[in-house]
């Protein structure tokens, strides 16, 4: 498989500690295998789908790569703090770190409750926020940090059905740009912003709408967005940047 960043054959993070949040289904699944056929070390993130975990980390295992399942709440600073911990000890370090875990939810503006804004907002923005704080430390002693944060073309496009999910993705891509200020020169921080990404199951009313929308006439795959991610992963002078993969759709 060809990506952004060259063959996957080419193993070019080898040796690479890396540390994928709620990465037991769906995008995170994919970035976790494309990032251990790269050759790296990963730690599955999850916070309750233990069995798809543990069953991701053996794939990653019968592909030569270490890797563990490790569960946290990462909107929650003491669950984070565990977390960086366990995997200093599991695998002695961390070069990357990508912040996957997120919520989508369509709810009317009139209809958005305090706890569905507050919900939203732990989870799509404040943890990416203290993942990266936590982590920032073992990332710069690594002396090749990377940390990824996954946006949306939510945090682009004003979606009125999704109002707090947009603010929420749009906080991302600006907590993207400072620190990849705070942070640099020691760790590159960027952002993907996908699209409308399907997988099996998914609705097809859904995936016909962005179809009818986009202008490559089609939803993303799990892949196109690892591949971004790997992408920004292996680069060496891209920082603060915003990769949106949505097949043109934020061009209509």
């Amino acid at each position: 498989m060809n990506g952004l960043g060259g063959s996957v054959t080419e193993q070019k993070l080898a040796g690479r500690v890396a540390l994928v949040t709620g990465a037991a289904k769906r995008i995170g699944r994919s970035i976790a295998l494309e990032l251990a056929q790269r050759g790296a070390d990963v730690v599955v993130n999850y916070r309750s789908s233990k069995n798809e975990a543990e069953q991701l980390a053996a794939e990653i295992g019968k592909m030569g790569r270490r890797a563990a399942a490790v569960q946290a709440d990462v909107s929650r600073r003491t669950e984070v703090e565990r977390l960086v911990a366990k995997t200093e000890k599991l695998f002695g370090g961390l070069d990357v770190l990508v912040n996957n875990t997120g919520r989508f939810e369509n709810v009317p503006f009139s209809k958005i409750s305090d706890e569905q804004w507050n919900g939203i907002l732990a989870t799509n923005l404040t943890s990416q926020f203290l993942c990266a704080q936590t982590a920032a430390p073992l990332l710069k002693r690594s002396g090749r940090g990377r940390i990824v944060n996954l946006a949306s073309l939510g945090g682009i496009l004003a979606w009125p059905g999704y109002t707090h999910y947009c603010v929420s993705k749009a906080g991302v891509i600006m907590l993207t740009r400072c620190m990849a200020r705070a942070l640099a020169p020691e760790i590159t921080v960027n952002a993907v912003a996908p699209g409308t990404i399907t997988f099996e199951g998914d609705a097809a009313e859904l995936e016909a709408d962005y179809i009818r929308r986009a202008p490559l006439g089609r939803t993303g795959k799990g892949s196109d967005i690892a591949e971004a991610v790997a992408f920004l992963i292996e680069s060496d002078f891209i920082t603060g940047q915003v990769l949106v993969v949505d097949g043109g759709r934020s061009l209509t």
